[in-house]
C-alpha cells in the first residue's frame, strides 16, 4: 500500500526536477484552481526573475489530512544563478484525482534570507 509519505515524497522529487528544469511544465499539477487560476499561477513561476534554480530539500513530511488530500511540508535550500543557498519551507496540498495528485491553491513558499546585524563599536 502506498502512502502519504511515499506519495509526498514521490510528487516533492517531480515538483522541484520540474521547478528547476521547466517550469512551465508544472502546469498540470495546478489543474482546477479557483484561486487566480492555472494560467496566472504558471505565468508567475515561469517569470520569476532567475535564469537557473536547484531546489535541495532536507527534510519531507507528508501526513493524509482527509481520505484524499494529502498536506506535505519541505525544508531545504535553494541556490539561485549560483548565488549562496538560502534556507526555504514549502507546504503544499495534495488533492487526489483518481490515480493522482493536484496542488489546491497554489502551496505556501517561506525563504529565509540571510540576515545582517550590525553593531557599531563604539569609540569612546
Amino acid at each position: 500500500m502506498t502512502t502519504p509519505q511515499d506519495i509526498g515524497t514521490q510528487f516533492v522529487q517531480y515538483y522541484y526536477a520540474t521547478f528547476d528544469g521547466n517550469r512551465p511544465g508544472l502546469a498540470p499539477l495546478y489543474v482546477r484552481q479557483t484561486f487566480g487560476g492555472t494560467t496566472n499561477i504558471v505565468e508567475k513561476i515561469t517569470s520569476l526573475p532567475f535564469q537557473s534554480v536547484k531546489h535541495q530539500v532536507t527534510t519531507l513530511d507528508a501526513q493524509a489530512a482527509s481520505p484524499t488530500t494529502i498536506i506535505v511540508m519541505v525544508t531545504g535550500a535553494l541556490v539561485i544563478d549560483d548565488s549562496p543557498p538560502m534556507q526555504f519551507s514549502q507546504c503544499f496540498h495534495l488533492v487526489q484525482d483518481g490515480s493522482s495528485f493536484y496542488v489546491y491553491v497554489g502551496g505556501l513558499v517561506a525563504l529565509q534570507w540571510p540576515l545582517l546585524i550590525y553593531f557599531p563599536i563604539l569609540q569612546a
